[in-house]
């Protein structure tokens, strides 16, 4: 799979004149694709089959930021999935190429009719486009799905509309899956994501505060203006994406007791019973499992250290009770 983060003529043919394609033309599909839940799945195999169909180029376009984290950041939806953990699920397709493309005030400026020229005509050399029928585009969002019929019918491509996937009778969407973490029902979120609700980074050094007290953590930041989750949680984690699973509670939300500036979002990750189990620099998967307490502001460290004790020895209970 290429990967492509601009559109020109020529980043497209060379690659595919290089290597055993010749297909020139594209089905593509564009979305926000935040969590690649199963609907989103059953997308990315609408396009995967209909250029297996027609002998064309498979191609996923999104952007970074999202439209919404662009225009309203403070009060945009709490996002999913970070954007390399996007990368990484979409790179599991066999995908032909995936265009991440920065949302910035230029693209804002372009016209409905210039956005489809230039990105999906010129840029993409499309020939199909799967879309759902409320997505809209161009300056002011003034395109919509008839503009893009009539477009295509003027540059020679068609559209289609996604695939609805329904759970219990209703349509599986960011949004539920979002309701779902915040209620801590893990177990509906894994159904509409198909897989277990992760968060994943690398983990850096921080203060140590955690390893002063008995408790030293894995840290990762986490780039998010607002959180999917926030509070005490019981988890397991898995290192650079191999080897067992191993439980852990976790924190994750802006560590009001320790720092004065909460608009910086942690994850730390206390993994049971590993003594010298080093993980600076380490890729952390993160799989969260029950809701514990909400994360409060205690009125001294000494309070801090009792409430943490107390978190461990519920985790340890709570996994000697699911073994």
């Amino acid at each position: 799979m290429k990967v492509i983060r601009h559109l020109s003529p020529s980043n497209l043919a060379p690659h595919y004149l290089a290597d055993k394609f010749t297909r020139l033309s594209s089905v593509l599909t564009i979305g926000n694709f935040d969590g690649l839940h199963v609907g989103h799945q059953a997308i990315v195999q609408q396009v995967l089959q209909y250029a297996q169909q027609h002998q064309l180029r498979s191609q996923v376009m999104f952007f970074e930021p999202q439209p919404r984290e662009f225009f309203a950041p403070n009060d945009c939806p709490a996002r999913l999935m970070s954007r390399r953990a996007k990368l990484d699920a979409l790179c599991a397709y066999p995908l032909d190429e995936l265009i991440c493309l920065p949302f910035n005030a230029q693209l804002c400026q372009l016209s409905a009719s210039a956005f489809v020229e230039q990105l999906l005509v010129q840029g993409c050399r499309i020939r199909h486009l799967i879309v759902g029928d409320d997505f809209h585009f161009g300056q002011d969002r003034l395109g919509d799905f008839a503009l893009l019929q009539a477009l295509g019918e003027q540059h020679q491509f068609t559209v289609a509309n996604t695939a609805s996937v329904l759970y219990q009778g209703k349509r599986v969407s960011s949004t539920w899956i979002r309701q779902a973490l915040q209620q801590a029902d893990f177990a509906l979120a894994e159904q509409l994501l198909g897989r277990p609700y992760c968060i994943s980074g690398r983990v850096v050094y921080g203060a140590q505060l955690g390893r002063q007290w008995g408790f030293p953590t894995a840290n990762i930041n986490l780039p998010w203006r607002r959180l999917p989750l926030c509070g005490i949680y019981f988890v397991e984690v898995q290192v650079n994406r191999q080897g067992a699973w191993l439980p852990a509670v976790a924190s994750i939300g802006y560590r009001p007791s320790v720092e004065n500036d909460n608009q910086l979002a942690k994850l730390e990750v206390y993994v049971l019973n590993a003594n010298n189990l080093h993980l600076y620099g380490s890729w952390l998967k993160v799989k969260f499992l029950h809701y514990w307490r909400a994360e409060q502001k205690f009125v001294d460290i000494a309070a801090l250290k009792s409430a943490i004790a107390d978190d461990v020895n519920a985790a340890t209970l709570f996994f000697a009770g699911s073994r």
